[in-house]
């Protein structure tokens, strides 16, 4: 009988050197090259590594939709005006007056009837008469620099155009900003998920493969093999098919989020999942990740099953 591996006989440099180097086909052979575990590893990697690049799109989308939130709304602000017909002129001109000479803020903008109906649209149809309803005019002005005294600015408004109402679009941001943040974090942890997944999976697989081959095994043991180089033929076999499956899944995951219609084409959120710039070397991380996964499931599993049959 050998002797069971300890714990830290199995190291990622010799295990890499097994899988680049020359001797790896001839360790590799002792794990049968085909089977049911074989399949399964190489499926269970390429799914997972399919489903961790939308995992990692969503991550990285939901981070640049927050920021994009963030700033979009923290460069204007926007005033309505409630008030009578007849007085509705002289307190937008006020308005226009203070905003001005009130320093951290740009050229405003009143709204007019046909912006109004473009924004009520989407909720009140192409026909709504705005001139007939009692609707606020609304102004936007610009944020430059470091921005206006808030609370100064809605003093000056009370004093001198009390139908004026700032909103500086705090109570809308927050909301927006928080779910965005959140639904970042679920795609990290849908990232975890699938990485707990793929190494269960794994691990399932190689003690299978251990199982099947335990005759194998002990033949090995008799005519002088060590349980290391048994444990490293493993080993190699499923980091390799890890790392491959796992690469097939990425490409198909990354051909898939390149298919998807830019946001800026369809202007929804959802078309806008995918990856920019150098964002587009981050999924190049899941094979190795793979790969380290593998490696640490079956190395775990080997040590186990050759200890229990020493």
């Amino acid at each position: 009988m050998g002797q069971a591996p300890r714990l830290g006989s199995l190291r990622p440099r010799e295990v890499l050197g097994g899988l680049l180097g020359r001797d790896a086909g001839a360790s590799g052979r002792v794990v049968p090259p085909t089977g049911a575990t074989a399949g399964l590893v190489v499926a269970t990697a390429a799914s997972m590594a399919f489903l961790a690049v939308f995992a990692l799109a969503l991550a990285l989308a939901t981070g640049r939709l927050a920021e994009r939130w963030s700033e979009g709304l923290a460069q204007s602000l926007t005033i309505r005006i409630s008030a009578q017909a007849d007085k509705l002129d002289e307190q937008t001109r006020t308005l226009m007056e203070i905003l001005r000479t009130t320093p951290g803020l740009g050229e405003a903008k009143a709204l007019t009837d046909d912006e109004m109906q473009a924004l009520l649209q989407p909720w009140f149809g192409p026909d709504m008469p705005v001139d007939a309803l009692p609707i606020p005019r609304l102004v936007e002005v610009p944020i430059i620099g470091r921005g206006p005294d808030i609370d100064g600015l809605e003093l000056r408004l009370e004093g001198e155009a009390p139908d004026a109402v700032l909103d500086d679009h705090t109570d809308w941001r927050r909301p927006l900003v928080n779910a965005a943040h959140r639904l970042r974090l679920l795609g990290w942890l849908s990232l975890l998920l699938i990485g707990a997944t793929a190494a269960g999976m794994i691990t399932l697989a190689a003690q299978a493969s251990l199982a099947a081959n335990g005759q194998v095994i002990r033949v090995l043991r008799l005519i002088g093999a060590k349980d290391i180089t048994i444990a490293n033929a493993f080993v190699r076999r499923f980091t390799r098919r890890a790392a491959l499956g796992a690469a097939g899944g990425t490409l198909a995951g990354v051909l898939a989020i390149a298919a998807l219609p830019r946001m800026d084409v369809a202007g929804s959120f959802l078309t806008g999942l995918g990856f920019t710039g150098w964002g587009w070397l981050w999924p190049l991380l899941i094979p190795v990740l793979a790969a380290l996964i593998g490696f640490v499931a079956t190395r775990r599993a080997a040590i186990r099953r050759l200890a229990e049959a020493a």
